[in-house]
């Protein structure tokens, strides 16, 4: 008896000038699989075939927030500008343009357009101000551009170093970007009175005409009356020369520098400086500016950085001051499911180093730095803590050599696989994460929170010991930031069906908002997604990718 083929799996989707959209089934080459469809738009289209599992279309932040809003979702997606970056990246052509014309205009040996400018990460720039996506050429046909750009990526994702790698991440980069959109739409629950109240408990009441709020005010009487002279203590400039006329040689106005000067002005300087960065960064205008509807609706930006950690424009979502965690409450009948990966960046070198004793003590669900100092260190889990982040972030002068040398004695595999890449950032060449990510090559742009030499160079040089401390850390953040997708795109998955929603993410933090009566269910769901992201990134290993996770009311109530 014969069987019904099976409906098209993947469908390509792009728009055109009048806002029309044309869609057709693709097969595993990116070819036509089928005749091309008209919609009126992109809801049109999705609503027209609930049996997709995969749409391609050129971005995922031009078509999706409206089919969020229409109340659809899709499954699956691949993003062309998602994965152009990255193949250009493994290419050693990090940050060339990614745009869907830049890349057609690649494939045909044409002048290739820039891309359009972007807002620097945590910008307040206004979206009023920003150009929209780069328009392919008048004669180029929208849909044929797209299936071109994507056939040929399918051909140079098998050209390059693990080809089945390389698909994961694309695939896992794309599901990001869906997360990033759902996660904005949602919005992290946010009271806007507590903030208030917060700000009036720390800032005292403001001034009127624009003027710093009392406290404020008052610290920079304090400061000014130690030094006996006005100084402007949001001015480093200032600050600085006060201190020198004062008899103290100092070079900035970093905490940990002024702490070491025994002098009146310190204590209410430093107390200035952190409530003028909650003032700045985190006050009334802020909160006027960000949150809407009881929800802070960041824009998220997947892969802003090129470890391919993510950042956001605006709102600085990712730098949340503790002090206004107590604003981030559930709704009534909610709750918040709060989980931190437990010492994540160290569990992900022993995955992909495969270093047979590190991955024995990452097989634990408990604390691997305990784990660590049983084998290596007599027991003191501080040293095992310094010596491990020591041989990630390249901190191997003074203490930090000894408890490498140890390290590298228990550990060899771990240790020699970032120091294989230190060297290789320090002559110049490329390193990828365990998927595929590349780094910038030297004199590369580096991502937001990131540190990369301006102009390194091969060799023993300052720039270029800089950037092999750079590339070090690369493989290991990169890789993951690359678990980090994976452990979304699952914890996605397993929500569906769920009045549960993700509303926030941070490197290896995650929170879910929830009823109450869903708390074990999501719980179970993170804890789940973590090992399955582990088996996807990394392939079968001993390690395990444990949470802490807590169920709270409130954001500053998860310890």
């Amino acid at each position: 008896m014969s069987q019904e083929p099976l409906p098209p799996d993947r469908w390509a989707l792009a728009e055109y000038q009048d806002g029309e959209v044309r869609f057709c089934p693709v097969d595993g080459r990116g070819r036509p699989a089928g005749p091309v469809e008209r919609a009126a738009g992109p809801v049109e289209a999705v609503r027209s075939r609930p049996g997709a599992g995969r749409w391609i279309w050129r971005s995922t932040a031009g078509p999706y927030p409206r089919l969020l809003d229409a109340g659809l979702r899709v499954q699956r997606c691949y993003d062309i500008e998602a994965a152009e970056a990255l193949l250009l990246g493994h290419e050693g052509a990090h940050g060339s343009p990614r745009s869907l014309p830049a890349a057609r205009a690649r494939l045909r040996g044409l002048p290739v357009p820039a891309d359009a400018p972007s807002r620097l990460p945590d910008s307040a720039q206004s979206a009023l101000f920003e150009t929209g996506p780069v328009p392919l050429p008048p004669d180029a046909d929208p849909l044929e551009s797209l299936l071109e750009v994507y056939a040929a990526q399918l051909t140079r994702t098998e050209l390059t170093a693990h080809p089945g790698r390389m698909r994961l991440l694309v695939a896992a980069e794309s599901a990001g970007a869906l997360v990033a959109s759902e996660m904005r739409r949602a919005g992290l629950p946010w009271r806007a009175d507590v903030h208030r109240q917060v700000l009036d408990e720390l800032l005292g009441p403001r001034y009127a005409g624009g003027q710093e709020p009392r406290r404020l005010a008052e610290l920079a009487a304090q400061v000014a009356d130690a030094f006996g002279e006005r100084v402007r203590p949001d001015l480093p400039a200032d600050v600085v020369t006060a201190f020198r006329r004062a008899g103290f040689a100092v070079t900035s106005t970093r905490a940990w520098e002024l702490r070491d000067i025994d002098h009146p002005a310190v204590e209410p300087l430093l107390e200035y400086k952190k409530l003028y960065r909650l003032y700045t960064a985190h006050g009334w205008t802020w909160l006027r500016t960000w949150v809407r509807g009881g929800r802070f609706r960041p824009e998220y930006v997947p892969a802003g950085a090129a470890s391919g950690r993510w950042t956001t424009n605006g709102g600085g979502a990712l730098q949340i001051p503790r002090v206004l965690r107590r604003s981030v409450v559930a709704d009534p009948g909610w709750c918040l499911v709060v989980a931190d990966a437990d010492q994540l960046e160290p569990r992900v070198l022993a995955a992909i180093s495969r270093d047979p004793g590190l991955m024995e003590a990452a097989g634990s669900t408990g604390d691997l730095y305990t784990a660590l100092s049983g084998r290596a260190f007599t027991g003191d889990r501080e040293e095992a803590k310094l010596a491990l982040l020591g041989a990630v972030y390249g901190q191997t002068h003074g203490g930090g050599l000894r408890h490498l040398s140890q390290l590298r004695r228990r550990f060899p595999a771990a240790v020699a696989l970032v120091d294989d890449a230190a060297r290789a950032g320090e002559q110049g060449r490329l390193v990828r994460t365990w998927l595929g990510r590349t780094c910038p090559p030297p004199g590369g742009e580096p991502g937001a929170g990131e540190t990369a030499p301006e102009g390194a160079s091969p060799g023993g040089s300052a720039a270029g010991r800089a950037r092999g401390r750079f590339t070090r850390n690369f493989v290991v953040q990169g890789s993951a930031a690359d678990w980090a997708l994976l452990m979304l795109a699952a914890l996605r998955r397993s929500l569906t069906g769920m009045r549960a929603e993700l509303v926030f993410f941070q490197h290896d933090e995650v929170i879910v908002h929830c009823p109450e009566t869903e708390s074990a269910t999501v719980a179970e769901a993170i804890a789940a997604a973590g090992d399955t992201a582990g088996d996807l990134t990394f392939g079968r290993t001993p390690v395990r990718f444990p949470f802490s996770t807590a169920v709270v009311k409130r954001y500053c109530d998860a310890a």
